[in-house]
């Protein structure tokens, strides 16, 4: 990292391990990294609940509880638990935690800079009166784009509630020191916003390289799941509506004579219910689908899978997005199938380090399983071209670098 003074970086972030999402993920890393170069890093979140809504073993929900993870000091406030679906009951824990976090503001450590994260919304927004009351330059570090995305979804329909929103968004966007976007696709949504692109820089998502090895053991997964020498094709990660994941149990159908292969679903979320019932409502025996699991299993669920299914649902806006599990597959060496278009589908393609079906198309989906499993030379090509992007581009060591140097500017320019 860029020889400088030590900074204190303050993050708002209502999710955070051991909770298993991609924000959790983004922030963790980065702060264990800014910890070993020499930075302080304050944590602001919630007690671990996601996405059940149930205190996590070993926590307490307390109005303002204190923990250190790997360095990173972690301050727990109290929020309205709501499992992730619904949009009344998790609205009010988004509500809540922006209160929680203005009336803490006062009382939280000094810092040389503030850092909050959206989604969801409300964490963003709160960037601005936390940082106005701690008088400290604001970046807004944007991964998904709302209200868009709640509307592409269906969990909200255009109207009042989100051209309130959309006013709140521009509003943030002109009052913070910087945005930070996980995609460039973001950008021209920015600039339309009024943004200034001086004040736009895109960070994408990446992944711990150390965490994942090509190498590890997948034995005992395999044994406990019944999988033995099966060709599995996995998905890991949330099951929401965004995710459109009957796509992969159609395609588990359109496959059920092949013996040899194996689907596997692993994760939570506001649709696993109404998919664990299509599964067994269609006696689909090829289908193992688990819980979500704590972060240091992932890499073994890796190991044991032999391509990775990312898939969205078919919305222009989500051609913008680039899913952050693409990275760890591309860590594990393991091929990508991609139903997702846009920026996603083009670095897949111009890595070589996967395959591409349209979104939904389940049939498309089973064609491009079929192939990689009746080609493990082809798939091993893939694995290895992903992995040498991962190395060279989402290395999030060297994210994190990008990103402590670009806060160390925002902190001079204040």
């Amino acid at each position: 990292m860029t020889e400088s003074k030590p900074l204190h970086i303050l993050v708002l972030s209502q999710h955070f391990p051991p909770e298993v999402s991609a924000g959790a993920s983004r922030f963790y890393e980065l702060a264990r990294s800014w910890v070993r170069h020499g930075h302080k890093v304050t944590v602001v979140t919630c007690v671990p609940n996601h996405p059940a809504g149930v205190v996590y073993p070993g926590y307490q929900h307390k109005w303002w509880q204190r923990e250190t993870m790997d360095g990173i000091d972690v301050l727990r406030l109290w929020t309205y638990l709501a499992p992730n679906k619904g949009l009344v009951r998790r609205s009010l824990s988004y509500i809540s935690y922006f209160v929680s976090a203005v009336v803490a503001a006062p009382f939280l450590p000094s810092a040389d800079v503030l850092v909050s994260t959206s989604p969801q919304f409300l964490c963003g927004i709160a960037g601005y009166p936390v940082s106005r009351l701690r008088r400290l330059p604001w970046v807004l570090d944007i991964r998904d784009l709302w209200p868009d995305s709640i509307i592409a979804v269906g969990a909200m329909k255009p109207g009042p509630a989100t051209k309130f929103l959309e006013v709140l968004e521009r509003f943030a966007y002109r009052k913070a020191a910087h945005v930070v976007g996980v995609s460039e696709a973001f950008v021209p949504h920015f600039l339309d916003c009024g943004v200034s692109s001086n004040k736009i820089t895109t960070i994408t998502n990446g992944v711990d390289l150390a965490r994942f090895s090509p190498g590890a053991d997948a034995t005992q997964f395999r044994e406990t799941h019944g999988l033995g020498d099966k060709f599995v094709a996995a998905y890991v990660g949330t099951h929401g509506m965004a995710h459109q994941l009957e796509t992969v149990l159609e395609a588990a159908d359109r496959l059920r004579q092949r013996n040899d292969i194996a689907f596997v679903l692993v994760g939570d979320g506001a649709e696993r219910e109404k998919l664990l019932a299509m599964r067994d409502s269609m006696k689909l025996d090829n289908v193992v689908m688990l819980p979500l699991v704590p972060r240091d299993q992932i890499p073994a669920i890796w190991a044991a899978t032999d391509a990775a299914i990312v898939t969205l649902r078919p919305t222009p806006l989500f051609e913008l997005v680039i899913p952050s599990k693409i990275f760890e597959a591309m860590a594990a060496q393991r091929p990508i199938i991609l139903g997702v278009r846009g920026e996603a589908a083009r670095i897949v393609a111009d890595a070589e380090c996967g395959l591409t079906f349209t979104p939904g198309d389940a049939a498309g989906l089973a064609e491009s399983v079929l192939a990689l499993a009746n080609d493990p030379a082809r798939r091993k090509r893939l694995g290895e071209n992903g992995y040498q992007l991962a190395v060279s581009k989402y290395d999030r060591q060297k994210l994190a670098t990008e990103y402590v140097d670009l806060l160390a500017k925002t902190i001079n320019g204040h």
